[in-house]
């Protein structure tokens, strides 16, 4: 895995817009996955294979694990064999104190063999506990099995360079060396053998595009190729010819990949990917190719590392998480994270339309530390219980409700939810919510997301409690619902039973009614707002933005718009052709004379409705103080609903806003601010960049706000009091920097 810092580094400032092609299976009439034509190594061919097919979007919860020659030194973390060389760091003082320097006690050392300075023999060669030793492939896939998981499997190569199987390709490898076993074929039996779908992670990208930075240049070829030292030619080659090996080797399901692809050459890229599913073709199973970065969105199935979006996200994706925040390998001392810090992350992110990848980090000798285990199998007793709520289940159109917010990117740390959290999920047939509560919430419990401003329950034909026994449950009476919310009596102020998470199942009599979203549009390919709804953010939506999105261009039947936002449709792509503009719900498109003839389309802000913009961390309003002079800063005050307080934004081209403020008329401007801490100025409109903002959704109805010119977002300051200046500030992670907007 890349480091932290590192990959911090490299995503700082930017934005990800994630995507992936939504596309059903083909089946013939028998049952069968019927053929397609043999993809060729262009993109307009591989952007036709199917991203997320069912089985994966059903499968939810999958484990692997860092496991091989950089487990033997216990240390550091994975990237032991590349800090090692690193003079000064922790590794290189350790390796020095315990091997030698790494001049003379290479990292080779770790797998041909060699004594450290004590005398002790170190050397990558895990035993079958067959032949004495304490490695049991088939207790591992057990394991995973107990824990819950619907697919797992091993790195097969890391960036050290060291193959985990037979190849011809790389002597460095798992059967020439070290154990003497094919360890990617021992795991590939025993996973298969447990019925679970076998995933293959590889990371050998990153061998020869900077992981060994520090070591020395090598003169023998074989420790050239170890250590990535091969002409780039050669590297970029080697890169599929292991590939096309573990493809061929294992069949997997899932062939996950690590960063650095962009680093690779587009042409072997392309190699890969038009062979494995071919090959997926001949195996007739439907396959997953996962990214981080180097491939295209439509194919393949982006992977957050440690995190995810922080709000439904389409199209489907996937993220990987460590059971460990110090190493994602073993290393001596190392701490996990909590079966609660897990679980619900397991259970916010399938709420948002994702899958969760769990890493866990064995000892060298084959041993997985009792710790990993206590955390898998509780995590696999929830499933048991209550996984009618996890697998097989679809995202709904709102993710949840509460306090405790999730996710945002990569790099966010797993959290443990409280009892105001509530997850959604829904079945296929888009009959039944189930609503995750992620603690006790005592008697009663209102979901103040079903109110009935925003969802009419009319048809709910029955409320229940998941018991603690898988297919039992605890009926409710029916709940009543008001402007709050749905508010649901539960069996005693404590809880009935112990569980880390609590499950209600609210069954319609037909579809779930359709929910007004509280920001942006839900657009539906059926009229009456049925079927499956496709979430859109304020933003401007190409035919293939739509198809990644999950709404199929020329299929809007219907619309559901946020108050205070219209939708611009548009016939031709790239808003060309006849337009329409719909500033309300419309149940029939067919009424209007436009079903299923929008190609392209904005979701925009009314720009003849007024908002509060309420900042995130001081619930502060934006104000513009009154009727004051040009150039006079932004501040913040309580909301009172005065006409200081309340805004237009009103789209001026290219998705950018001005934001006119409802007293004096005047603009918020960037004023050409070039630092943080800037003030935020207002003035009279005049066109310019620096009084044009992109408003950018966040997630959980939050945005922020970015001035043209500057590049920097309208910033509260913090727990400021009221009057403090608005400020401007680098787009970071901060909530001062997050603003609400609720139309009046």
């Amino acid at each position: 895995m890349p480091s932290s810092l590192s990959r911090r580094q490299l995503l700082a400032g930017t934005t990800a817009v994630v995507a992936a092609a939504v596309a059903a299976d083909v089946f013939t009439a028998g049952g069968a996955r019927a053929a397609t034509t043999a993809y060729t190594p262009t993109w307009n061919s591989v952007n036709q294979h199917t991203a997320s097919p069912e089985w994966f979007k059903d499968a939810k919860f999958g484990i692997y694990f860092h496991w091989g020659v950089f487990s033997v030194s216990a240390y550091d973390s994975e990237w032991y064999p590349r800090n090692m060389y690193d003079a000064g760091s922790n590794a290189n003082k350790h390796h020095i104190a315990t091997y030698g320097d790494p001049s003379v006690w290479p990292f080779h050392n770790f797998i041909n063999g060699a004594d450290d300075l004590a005398g002790n023999h170190v050397e990558f060669a895990p035993q079958l506990k067959s032949a004495g030793g304490k490695f049991d492939p088939a207790e591992w896939a057990q394991l995973f099995v107990d824990a819950g998981a619907r697919f797992a499997g091993p790195v097969a190569e890391h960036h050290d360079g060291f193959s985990m199987w037979d190849s011809q390709v790389n002597e460095w490898n798992s059967v020439d060396k070290g154990p003497g076993l094919n360890l990617l074929k021992l795991f590939t039996d025993a996973i298969r053998a447990k019925n679970l779908r076998l995933l293959v992670a590889m990371h050998h990208a990153y061998n020869f595009t900077g992981y060994y930075e520090y070591a020395p240049a090598q003169s023998d070829a074989s420790l050239k190729k170890l250590y990535g030292q091969l002409s780039s030619a050669e590297e970029n080659q080697l890169w599929y010819d292991k590939l096309k090996e573990v493809v061929d080797l294992a069949e997997p399901d899932i062939l996950w990949q690590d960063w650095r692809l962009d680093h690779v050459d587009e042409t072997q890229r392309l190699n890969f990917l038009s062979y494995y599913y071919n090959q997926a073709e001949k195996w007739g199973r439907d396959v997953v190719a996962t990214y981080k970065d180097g491939l295209d969105s439509h194919g393949e199935v982006y992977d957050y590392e440690r995190g995810g979006p922080a709000d439904l996200t389409a199209p489907y994706w996937l993220t990987d998480d460590s059971i460990s925040s110090s190493s994602w390998c073993y290393t001596q001392g190392i701490g996990y994270y909590s079966t609660q810090q897990m679980l619900h992350a397991l259970i916010d992110r399938v709420s948002k339309n994702g899958n969760m990848l769990l890493n866990i980090a064995p000892m060298a000798d084959g041993t997985i530390p009792q710790g990993q285990k206590d955390v898998l199998l509780a995590i696999g007793d929830y499933l048991g219980r209550y996984g009618e709520s996890i697998y097989d289940t679809r995202a709904w159109t709102a993710y949840g409700e509460g306090p405790t917010k999730m996710g945002g990117g990569s790099f966010t740390t797993p959290t443990a939810g409280t009892a105001t959290d509530i997850r959604f999920t829904r079945d296929k047939a888009n009959t039944v919510l189930y609503a995750t509560v992620l603690g006790w919430p005592g008697s009663s419990l209102t979901i103040k997301t079903l109110n009935s401003a925003r969802i009419d329950v009319s048809s709910l034909q029955s409320a229940k409690l998941l018991n603690s026994t898988a297919g039992s449950y605890v009926s409710l009476a029916t709940p009543t619902q008001d402007s709050t919310g749905l508010t649901l009596a539960l069996p005693s102020s404590s809880a009935p039973f112990t569980a880390n998470a609590y499950v209600l199942k609210l069954t319609f009599t037909g579809e779930i009614p359709s929910l007004r979203p509280s920001t942006g549009a839900v657009a539906f390919m059926d009229v009456g707002y049925s079927g499956t709804g496709t979430v859109l953010s304020v933003g401007d939506y190409t035919a293939d933005d739509l198809t990644l999105a999950g709404l199929t261009p020329d299929t809007l039947s219907s619309l559901r718009l946020a108050p205070g936002h219209q939708v611009i449709g548009y016939s031709g792509d790239d808003f060309t052709g006849t337009a329409w503009t719909f500033t309300a719900d419309n149940a029939d498109l067919r009424t209007t004379g436009n079903n299923d003839k929008v190609t392209s389309l904005k979701v925009q802000f009314d720009p003849a409705a007024y908002f509060k913009i309420l900042n995130v961390t001081d619930g502060l309003a934006l104000d513009s103080g009154g009727s004051v002079s040009s150039g006079s800063n932004l501040k913040q005050w309580t909301w009172d609903g005065s006409t200081n307080l309340q805004w237009q934004a009103v789209e001026v081209g290219g998705g950018y806003y001005k934001l006119v403020n409802r007293t004096n008329g005047m603009v918020a401007d960037g004023w050409g601010a070039t630092s943080d801490g800037s003030a935020a100025r207002q003035a009279a409109w005049n066109g310019g960049t620096n009084q044009q903002w992109l408003i950018t959704h966040r997630g959980d109805g939050r945005h922020s706000v970015a001035n043209r010119t500057t590049g920097l977002v309208l910033d509260g300051g913090g727990n400021v009091s009221s009057g403090s200046v608005t400020k401007q500030w680098t787009y970071g992670t901060s909530t001062n920097l997050l603003w609400t907007f609720t139309a009046l």
